[in-house]
């Protein structure tokens, strides 16, 4: 039985329940979190969706009631490399703003990470911080602290922290010292404890060997019981759940899991190649060598700056890797045009895999002579660094190491080749690693490869490079020329034993790493059909998608052009634990112990409003003109119908509760909250208008693959995602359809109907328009636009007679998604030649689009276009 098979499938109750509601738009609508701007405001990066989802799930935990004793320990379960400071960083911002923590102790077990955060969260002139400076929260300038401990009365708008090993944290709790912290000082202060690499705080739940970590994990235990205000956020790529007392620790307590699996399949990362060869050292480091070089060469074809690929050779001893890099240095010093063209010629033969084959065919064509000095001079000794150290931490541990390897990214750090033995190193951010070389007689057993597959994942960092005058944070070139496809991978050179691999395929798979040959996924590919290639259609067709433009400050005269719903009653959910903490259960229904209650009209109860307002800086006046330029006084937002005025206030309450003084506060503070996200997100934006632009179908019609993941017992997650022949159908553009099984069955519908359309016209396709395979977009510009995001209809249906194209877009939508996506359905309604300007000389052009296509073809899309007289 395959490891596969016996690998249990746990049930999560607390991040299942979360990821529900999310997906299921089982919000009230007074609860939606919306990152805060204050947020994106004071952060270098842009949080990518599955950070702002992590964001969303705490949010959650922490508006409880029951947080302070049942979501005080929480942990973020999230793929190496996927950003976890970024989300500490926000969670810094959003525990300060919200519930006004000031003091903040981030622990880890090496001091390379304590080093590489501070870096992250206190040294502003890094390249690797990750705030703006100054950070400003709503008009209040914030300044961050490093302390050893943390002050008795502290300044307003200061944020402190303390970073720090749990080795020493513990040491100095357990022998009190002077100006250190004691539990008797830390029982004072609310805290947050910023917990990175927890996996190593779990020794006394895992077993009872590691007397050291033991204590640990009791010294955070202690630390967070002893206020029960304190918050302790734990962080880990590494979670053993497979291990029976892991699970039972945190099945309640992982607030958001985000896989590398996934992390990989949504093109965060590198994807991940083996190449695996029977060479000897030396050969597989010049092929190495070869291949790096050629990625450089093709950065520079493509005007790419300062792309600068990095080589790790490893080796678990010390001895072997230094006699490589000796002998590395011996190779390229010895190479002369006979032994280069010799090398790259037997190489040449022998060779099976994509990417050295490129890469000789690459040199074989070019001068030797000035190939050899290219490489002689880049992989010079001054520009290869060894750290061979036996320190226990890792290879960052020693200051000079980290210095060097913590900026390989820069275009003045010289080095390109690293010598390293083989260990995790916790805290290693390089980006620009792309082949990493097995080298050296070493054993094959289980540690060993465990060790590198963790070392693997963290070279699968993706590199953010600049292509086209663009920085991107995701892979670009899955469906491009094969040339920039390997700016986008990292390559692992492995030795083709076989035990060796049986391991390292184990490994990986125990960190959810997934290679290219790996069976966690199916990569479904399909190709433009030739016919279509050499249609007029192809060559010389448009499509067509609408202009965007901003949003004037004129537009910002209600709360209804932030997207509140001031007609509607609002309502506060005020429903207390007894239900919410039974997430685990299928069959608890909140509806059967709430009511809802009206409380009053906002504007009716100017004492309550003025109070609720005052806890909140955002609603200074200052700070709200900010974000509605057209207001002219604080009175006015409190009092006017456009805002506050009109709103009418219910609040979700258990049955036969009565809610006092208090409680009416909290409700209207609860709204406020809302209010100010709907604020905060829906200002400065750009809205759709009505001048629809063309692209040319070439730009979205072209060859493209799909990586489709399977679960655990290689069934796939949408069993319906999958490839369908379509030769027999020459009105699909593409020979597969890469649907699912709604997907598939619009396009049986349509295909029922196309003799009738062939009738009417010369030209009739249907263009499939997937995400990963096209930019174009739909926006809302009908009445008071909601949505500024956008979307991509799944299909467009091309019709082309003597007099007119016409095109239509259609859109198949899951019945448990019509409420959420109604805004799309508005949108695609609104678009017909009436309402629609077509920029051109493209007259003859006339659009629609189609209601959603429901299961069961519910809303008749024949029947439509018939009444469209399109059919």
């Amino acid at each position: 039985m395959s490891k596969k098979q016996v690998v249990k499938k746990l049930e999560l109750p607390l991040v299942d329940y979360l990821d529900e509601k999310l997906n299921g738009n089982i919000f009230n609508q007074s609860e939606p979190f919306i990152t805060p701007q204050y947020i994106k405001d004071n952060l270098k990066h842009i949080l990518r969706p599955y950070q702002e989802q992590a964001l969303f799930n705490l949010d959650y935990t922490q508006k409880s009631n029951i947080a302070n004793y049942q979501y005080n320990q929480l942990l973020f379960n999230m793929a190496t490399g996927s950003g976890k400071t970024d989300v500490m960083a926000a969670i810094m911002l959003y525990m300060y703003a919200e519930y006004g923590y000031q003091d903040f102790l981030f622990v880890v077990n090496t001091n390379a990470v304590v080093t590489k955060t501070k870096d992250n969260l206190l040294n502003s002139v890094s390249s690797k911080y990750l705030f703006k400076d100054p950070i400003n929260i709503n008009g209040e300038k914030i300044e961050l602290k490093a302390v050893n401990s943390f002050p008795s009365y502290p300044e307003k708008g200061v944020i402190y922290l303390r970073l720090a090993t749990i080795q020493a944290i513990s040491t100095e709790l357990n022998k009190p010292h002077e100006n250190g912290l004691t539990y008797e000082e830390l029982a004072k202060h609310k805290l947050i404890i910023l917990a990175d690499e927890a996996h190593h705080f779990s020794a006394n739940t895992r077993n009872n060997k590691d007397k050291e970590s033991i204590s640990w994990e009791n010294v955070l235990d202690r630390i967070r019981q002893s206020n029960r205000k304190n918050r302790q956020f734990e962080f880990t790529a590494t979670l053993d759940l497979q291990n029976d007392s892991i699970y039972n620790k945190y099945k309640d307590r992982i607030v958001y899991r985000y896989a590398l699996s996934r992390f990989i399949h949504e093109g965060y990362s590198k994807n991940v190649y083996k190449l695996q060869a029977n060479n000897n050292d030396e050969e597989k480091m010049l092929s190495a060598a070869l291949l790096s070089q050629y990625r450089k060469r093709i950065a520079k074809k493509y005007s790419i700056p300062n792309f600068k690929p990095i080589i790790l050779f490893k080796s678990n001893k010390i001895a072997a890797s230094k006699k490589a890099s000796a002998l590395f240095s011996d190779t390229i010093n010895n190479l002369d045009v006979s032994n280069f063209m010799h090398f790259i010629q037997k190489n040449q033969k022998n060779n099976h895999g994509e990417a050295l084959r490129m890469a000789y065919d690459y040199w074989i064509k070019q001068d030797p002579a000035e190939s050899i000095i290219e490489i002689k001079n880049d992989f010079q000794p001054l520009n290869t660094i060894n750290v061979n150290d036996s320190l226990k931490d890792g290879i960052i541990s020693n200051s000079n190491n980290f210095h060097n390897l913590n900026s390989l990214e820069n275009p003045e750090n010289p080095f390109r080749v690293i010598f390293a033995v083989a260990k995790l190193s916790e805290g290693w951010d390089v980006l620009n690693l792309y082949d990493i070389v097995r080298i050296g007689e070493q054993s094959i057993g289980p540690k060993q490869t465990n060790s590198e597959a963790q070392l693997i994942g963290r070279g699968a960092r993706y590199n953010p490079f600049i292509f086209n005058n663009k920085k991107s944070f995701t892979r670009r070139f899955d469906n491009s020329d094969k040339e920039l496809q390997l700016l986008e991978r990292l390559y692992y050179h492995t030795i083709n034993d076989a035990k060796y691999l049986d391991n390292l395929k184990k490994s990986l798979d125990k960190i959810d790493l997934p290679v290219a040959d790996d069976s966690d996924y199916d990569i479904l590919e399909t190709k433009v059909k030739p016919g279509f290639l050499q249609s007029k259609i192809y060559k010389y067709g448009h499509v067509y998608y609408n202009d965007v433009e901003d949003v004037p400050n004129s537009s910002y005269s209600s709360l209804e052009a932030y997207g509140v719903n001031t007609k509607k009653f609002a309502e506060v959910n005020m429903v207390n634990s007894t239900w919410e903490t039974k997430y685990n259960s299928n069959e608890v229904n909140s509806e059967i112990y709430a009511e809802s209650k009206y409380l009053f009209k906002l504007k009716d109860e100017p004492r309550l409003l003025k109070k609720a307002i005052s806890k909140n800086k955002f609603f200074r006046f200052n700070s709200l003109k900010r974000y509605i330029p057209t207001i002219n006084s604080l009175e006015e937002f409190m009092l006017s119908n456009n805002w506050l005025g009109n709103i009418r206030l219910n609040a979700k309450v258990n049955k036969s509760y009565n809610l006092d003084i208090n409680d009416r506060l909290t409700a209207l503070e609860k709204y406020l909250s809302f209010i100010q996200r709907q604020i905060t997100m829906n200002y400065q934006k750009k809205r759709g208008n009505n001048k629809f632009i063309s692209m040319p179908i070439k730009d979205i019609v072209h060859n493209y693959k799909k990586t489709v993941h399977k679960d655990i017992n290689g069934k796939q997650i949408n069993e319906w995602t999958r490839s369908f022949p379509m030769n027999d159908r020459s009105w699909y553009v593409f020979e597969d359809a890469i649907v699912d099984g709604l997907e598939k069955s619009a396009i049986d519908v349509i295909g029922s109907f196309v003799d009738g359309l062939k009738q009417r016209y010369k030209n009739v396709y249907l263009l499939r328009n997937d995400e990963k395979n096209s930019d174009l977009k739909l926006h809302q510009f009908s009445g008071i636009v909601k949505n500024y995001a956008g979307f991509m209809p799944d299909f467009i249906l091309y019709l082309q007679n003597e007099d007119y194209v016409y095109q239509i877009y259609i859109e198949p939508k899951g019945q448990q998604l019509v409420t959420r996506d109604a805004w799309k359905q508005q949108l695609l309604m609104s678009i017909n030649p009436e309402n629609v300007e077509i920029i051109g000389n493209d007259k003859n052009v006339r659009l629609y689009g189609a209601k959603f296509f429901l299961k069961g073809d519910e809303n008749n899309i024949q029947k439509e276009l018939i009444e469209k007289n399109i059919l």
